[in-house]
């Protein structure tokens, strides 16, 4: 057998992952949207959105992405990669626009300036020599510790950025589409300084050349990713903005007819 058919043919469960998702997705069916109606198309997306999000957090966990991950730097990327934009924003997207907690706790780490400050601060962190070696040398800490922070870390940042209908929203339009792109920078930068490296990064762990397979993931396919999400900001933007204008003109043309 080929080693690239090695590599497809491993699998795993991955309970410490997959159990607690099955639970989340339990309750999320059974209270998120219950009674759903067929016409509630809000709902319906918010779903899509929602199951989505859980089925790429166990796409690069139960299979040879996720089993690999501690082998190959280019998996370890692309597990990370989707965690952390991907999967987080999905789930945000799909959380329903009734849920805004007042909890102490979820307010200051869904704060826009601190959950910007974590998020970068785990991005780059886990990739800087003596962390990621530690970690990955330690199994348990990467799939019960990593693993679990990138998306959480994800949804914390992106909660108040991606647009849910909620009310009384902590941020406004155009300051998410400036926190999304200030993000770029490091993430991008991350990618292209583990890229270009002469040398391996983390104590020969990994070859060169997966080393900078990994940083080019990182690197080209977190602009492309940052790049959609600004874009959908910029869209909620454009068209907070419309709705505002809708709003003077009605204002205007009923002052008129005093």
């Amino acid at each position: 057998m080929t080693q690239s058919a090695n590599f497809w043919a491993n699998w795993a469960l991955a309970p410490e992952i997959t159990l607690p998702l099955l639970v989340i997705e339990y309750l999320y069916l059974r209270y998120a949207h219950a009674g759903l109606s067929l016409g509630d198309r809000i709902a319906q997306r918010q779903r899509r959105f929602f199951l989505s999000g859980l089925a790429t957090i166990a796409l690069v966990v139960c299979t040879p992405i996720g089993v690999a991950s501690d082998q190959y730097f280019w998996c370890h990327m692309v597990q990370h990669v989707t965690l952390m934009m991907i999967s987080g924003p999905l789930l945000v997207l799909g959380t329903p626009s009734t849920f805004h907690p007042k909890n102490f706790v979820f307010n200051s780490l869904t704060h826009p300036i601190a959950s910007w400050f974590i998020y970068v601060t785990l991005m780059i962190g886990v990739h800087l020599p003596l962390p990621h070696v530690f970690i990955m040398e330690r199994p348990w800490l990467h799939h019960y510790i990593e693993v679990p922070l990138y998306f959480i870390v994800a949804y914390f940042f992106y909660f108040n950025l991606l647009d849910r209908n909620l009310v009384g929203r902590r941020t406004t339009p155009a300051f998410s589409v400036i926190s999304l792109f200030l993000m770029m920078v490091p993430e991008t930068l991350t990618g292209f300084f583990i890229y270009t490296s002469p040398k391996s990064l983390y104590s020969n762990m990994f070859t060169l050349s997966d080393q900078q397979r990994g940083g080019s993931i990182m690197w080209a396919g977190g602009m492309i990713i940052d790049a959609i999400w600004i874009a959908f900001a910029v869209y909620h933007w454009i068209k907070s903005e419309e709705r505002k204008a809708i709003e003077v003109d009605a204002q205007i043309a009923a002052d008129g007819k005093r």
